[in-house]
């Protein structure tokens, strides 16, 4: 349910932060000039640069911390695992795939000596 519910706001908060780091102006104009630039008679001169900074600067932070959020819950996960597995096998129960028998190596297969076809079947030349 956790993980469900980071897994929602860390999509949303990409999806996002996508959307405003392209709709910034930068030298060139970028997304922003392509939807008409009114941005800025709306928010004043410097208003929207101002505001989509701020934004830009919201979402990377939430960013950051969904994304440690839902690293440390994944590890988490790891170590309960581990620890079950340990638990099993100090019982004795063992665990599908931990034990492994101790098996001797096979002996290494040694080739046959390739017919010479210049001798023939007789071997003579």
């Amino acid at each position: 349910m956790l993980t469900t519910l980071l897994d929602i706001i860390h999509i949303s908060v990409c999806l996002f932060l996508m959307l405003v780091v392209l709709l910034q102006q930068g030298k060139g104009g970028g997304m922003g000039a392509a939807f008409g630039g009114g941005a800025q008679q709306v928010f004043g001169g410097r208003g929207a640069g101002n505001l989509l900074t701020r934004a830009t600067s919201v979402a990377a932070a939430i960013f950051m911390l969904t994304s440690v959020s839902l690293a440390y819950v994944s590890s988490s996960g790891d170590r309960d695992l581990k620890a079950r597995i340990l638990e099993e096998q100090r019982k004795g129960k063992g665990h599908e795939g931990t034990k492994v028998k101790a098996t001797k190596p096979a002996a290494p297969a040694v080739p046959a000596a390739p017919a010479d076809s210049s001798t023939g079947a007789g071997g003579a030349p």
